[in-house]
């Protein structure tokens, strides 16, 4: 069974070929590539990406412009279907406008774009895109933002912590994220928004092919094999 994706691009993404190329290389099917302008998205999708970059510049917020592009609209109610939906870096700016996850996120507490590789450690193992992980696994995924600084009120921290929905935090201090929490789950699971980029560390190459496992996991949950 072929595994069918989307790769969404806005007018200044800059990782959707680095997201549509991991798609491609862990499904051997290459992604659907749908522009931020279309109404609708292809049909019998099993999983969308958001993927990081600048969309529409960062200006007003980070992701804010892009929350309201006319795709999005679709993409939010696949997710309401119960299609995974995956949004890495600036996409997890735009799911969190879109209402898609709870929280927002704010400039760096050192005010600084951090570009780096960092430690993560998986939080919550029982999900669809972090299953193939081991239990508070340690693994390594680069980051490169600028406004990565999760914030949510403590009565929302506590509900994500209670619920399993944190799925990743980071094992460092990196940008001042409240409780280190580097990505976040909906309350149905199938929404993933992660700052750190998983699609940037597939292969040996890269320096780390922590990420792979992400996209494995998606992809045998999904249609049961690679």
């Amino acid at each position: 069974m072929a595994f069918r994706s989307a790769v969404i691009t806005f007018p200044g993404s800059n990782c959707d070929r680095d997201m549509a190329v991991a798609l491609e290389q862990v499904s051997g099917t290459a992604p659907h590539r749908v522009w931020h302008g279309d109404s609708a998205l292809p049909d019998g999708l099993d999983f969308i990406a958001v993927p990081g970059g600048f969309s529409y510049g960062d200006y007003l917020r980070s992701g804010a412009m892009a929350a309201r592009s006319p795709i999005m609209q679709a993409v939010v109610a696949a997710a309401g279907k119960g299609v995974p939906v995956l949004g890495v870096c600036n996409g997890f700016q735009i799911l969190t406008e879109a209402g898609l996850l709870p929280g927002a996120l704010m400039r760096n507490a050192g005010i600084r774009f951090v570009c780096r590789t960092v430690a993560l450690k998986v939080e919550n193992t029982r999900s669809l895109f972090t299953a193939t992980y081991g239990t508070d696994q340690v693994i390594q995924v680069p980051v490169a933002h600028h406004d990565g600084n999760y914030f949510a009120d403590a009565a929302t921290l506590d509900r994500l912590e209670g619920e399993g929905r944190v799925a990743f935090r980071y094992a460092e201090p990196v940008n001042g994220s409240a409780r280190d929490i580097a990505g976040v789950l909906n309350d149905a699971g199938n929404v993933l928004g992660m700052m750190p980029h998983p699609e940037r560390a597939i292969e040996a190459a890269h320096g780390s092919s922590d990420g792979r496992a992400l996209f494995e996991s998606a992809i045998r949950g999904l249609v049961g094999s690679l």
